[in-house]
């Protein structure tokens, strides 16, 4: 059976590496999620991942959960030769959480999987034929991420993270400004096989493993959010490329978590001046850092605020037009 790895405290540092004889063929595939009271989408999601084909080894790091749902994974665990769990003790954030499962993971790939996403059938066979040939140096493989309608999620595959590209997509200046383009490529054409690309998600990514490793993986520095994107900066800037596999769907609920979506959005905001400080370090562009700060938050917070408005609109005219229903069905038995 799978071992479960006992609680390792908020203070630390990465696991060694699981042992394992390399298999014939294709090399071995972890997949990695890391998860905090991520809510009842999360059974879902691992159901999925340990029956994929493909999915050679399921690291799931618990950064916290309700104990009904710890002690459930933890028979899942006791259960599965291919889920190893691993438990904190504490929420270490998504970046370090990420660290930990690759460290501890023994495939010669990783794939970096949100605690809500669930895995569409021949997705992980598709991520590995198309690793087979990208080579034993660092790169990223990201898959294309979709709502629950089928239609592509945003942020699954964008353009390069600048001060201006920020601006523009924060604000919404490529509808008003010519020849501005907007971070996010989800309404661009698809190709029929792989796409260079500047970014992709760290909810469906890919890597090789010890190449990650090697680089020191994650910045643990971003707490939640944007450690794809300075992730995929780097790769580039090493020489490595970022790639985008049409072709491996995943699904992703997104929202799911039972924490605030501010305190998500608060961590996405940080996230976004890190970035901006780490990358441009110059005086004038230090200011022009600080400069974003208010409208960074304003642009994050605000876009948080109008989808709960309208997400309580939408119920309030739902419950309206089933009372409405609800009268019409009553009058009509009522003149029978």
């Amino acid at each position: 059976m799978a071992p479960r790895d006992s609680s390792v405290g908020g203070d630390v540092g990465l696991l060694p590496r699981s042992e394992a004889a390399p298999g014939a063929g294709t090399a071995r595939l972890s997949v990695v999620t890391v998860s905090w009271q991520t809510g009842p989408r999360l059974l879902e999601a691992v159901a999925a991942i340990l029956a994929a084909p493909g999915v050679d080894e399921f690291v799931l790091v618990n950064h916290g959960n309700p104990p009904d749902l710890i002690r459930r994974l933890r028979e899942m665990a006791a259960g599965s030769d291919k889920l190893v769990l691993v438990e904190t003790g504490a929420n270490l954030g998504f970046a370090k959480g990420c660290n930990i499962g690759a460290q501890r993971a023994s495939g010669e790939w990783v794939v970096f999987l949100n605690p809500d996403a669930v895995l569409r059938p021949g997705s992980m066979r598709r991520m590995k034929a198309s690793a087979a040939g990208l080579g034993s140096g660092m790169w990223v493989l990201g898959a294309r991420i979709t709502n629950e309608n089928g239609t592509e999620q945003r942020g699954g595959r964008r353009g390069e993270l600048t001060p201006v590209s920020a601006m523009v997509s924060f604000l919404g200046l490529e509808r008003f400004v010519r020849g501005a383009r907007n971070l996010h490529f989800e309404n661009q054409p698809l190709a029929d096989g792989l796409m260079d690309v500047p970014v992709v998600s760290g909810a469906a990514m890919m890597v090789p493993c010890q190449a990650f490793l090697d680089r020191g993986g994650f910045d643990e520095r971003y707490f939640l959010h944007v450690e794809d994107i300075d992730l995929c900066r780097q790769v580039r800037a090493m020489g490595g490329r970022v790639y985008f596999e049409p072709r491996a769907e995943i699904l992703h609920y997104g929202g799911t978590s039972r924490t605030s979506p501010f305190f998500v959005e608060t961590h996405k905001a940080l996230g976004f001046i890190k970035y901006f400080w780490k990358h441009y370090p110059g005086p004038l562009q230090r200011l022009a850092t600080m400069a974003m700060i208010g409208p960074i938050f304003v642009a994050i917070w605000g876009r948080v605020t109008l989808l709960r408005l309208k997400a309580k609109t939408q119920n309030l005219l739902n419950r309206r037009r089933a009372a409405r229903r609800l009268r019409r069905i009553r009058r009509a038995s009522g003149s029978r």
